[in-house]
């Protein structure tokens, strides 16, 4: 990796602000019970959890859009809720966070995607999931492209987050990559399993390891093994860029001329690795928006992943916080 100057990302840092990205995926909501263990039930041998607190919070494509915000970005938000309790609830939550709700649209057959879990004693006891993996409907495929239609030429880049929750059909992968590129418009993607490899054309694709995998068929456990995985990806989908996140090993960048680079972890501490990923992708794509090179970008996002490690629980990123950690480093 070329070295990165501190001079030229500090004045990266004044371009971050007001950018403009729409985050076009699995809208969730992740909500914490959290309480003490002091008996079990005498109905079956489990425990009886006495709640202390409650609270929710943005997930999935949602946590992408926070980490926009909180970067200094304006997010757009685009994916389906449902017409029920949580879907006000994260309504509720795009106004406290002042995020448009214009993308959001509104189904009356499938719920709001939302992740309970249940913690005791700094344990995970259990998670409870209310969700629709079946893909969405035409309609609400159309009323998608057509919000895009109608914003891109002030879209500065767009997110492809993808949770195998039905949001990113091949239809919709297909079309959006497709009015990106004719608008010459940064489109970043992290994937999932299913339509692994419909995300062609691409600015940046971003895998985990285990995503590549699974893909691939194969098993990535040394350099020889990542860098074919990496290149394999970059023949197969033709993107300018595979950014290959691997855990406790840091990042691998793959670019299309065949270069490979490697960035170790920055995470000093690793207390939970819960929306890393997510932290990742919105660096990544605010510093491309904000005239980063690819190398600095990942740099910054690199940095940003291992810091939100360091804390437990789905915390977005700081931009203040990236760089003022940078700086000390």
């Amino acid at each position: 990796m070329k070295n990165v100057s501190l001079e030229n990302l500090f004045k990266l840092k004044q371009n971050f602000e007001n950018k403009r990205i729409a985050v076009l995926g699995d809208m969730m909501l992740d909500s914490y019970l959290w309480g003490s263990v002091k008996r079990i039930s005498p109905e079956a041998p489990v425990p009886v959890v006495e709640i202390e607190k409650e609270f929710t919070r943005f997930g999935g494509a949602a946590n992408v859009a926070l980490n926009i915000s909180t970067l200094k970005g304006i997010p757009y938000p685009v994916g389906i809720i449902g017409y029920d309790s949580a879907g006000a609830d994260f309504t509720s939550l795009l106004k406290e966070k002042n995020i448009s709700k214009e993308g959001i649209f509104i189904s009356e057959n499938r719920p709001t995607t939302i992740k309970t879990r249940v913690m005791a004693e700094n344990q995970h006891v259990v998670r409870v999931d209310k969700e629709s993996t079946d893909c969405i409907s035409t309609e609400f495929e159309n009323s998608i492209l057509e919000f895009f239609k109608k914003n891109i030429s002030d879209l500065d880049a767009i997110i492809l987050e993808d949770y195998n929750k039905g949001i990113l059909t091949e239809h919709i992968i297909s079309e959006i990559i497709k009015l990106a590129n004719l608008n010459n418009k940064i489109i970043t993607v992290d994937p999932k399993f299913h339509n692994f490899l419909q995300y062609k054309n691409v600015t940046v694709f971003k895998p985990n390891k285990k995503e590549a995998e699974d893909a691939l068929g194969v098993k990535i456990t040394n350099n020889s093994e990542m860098e074919y995985a990496g290149k394999k990806l970059l023949d197969i989908l033709n993107a300018k860029y595979i950014l290959l996140t691997l855990g406790e090993s840091g990042i691998a960048l793959f670019e299309e001329n065949g270069t490979v680079k490697k960035l170790p972890t920055k995470a000093r501490k690793v207390a939970d690795v819960s929306g890393a990923g997510d932290t990742v992708i919105s660096t990544l794509t605010m510093a491309l928006c904000a005239g980063a090179d690819i190398y600095e970008a990942a740099f910054l996002a690199n940095w940003a992943g291992g810091i939100v490690c360091e804390t437990a629980g789905i915390i977005p990123i700081e931009l203040n916080t990236l760089f003022e950690t940078i700086n000390e480093a």
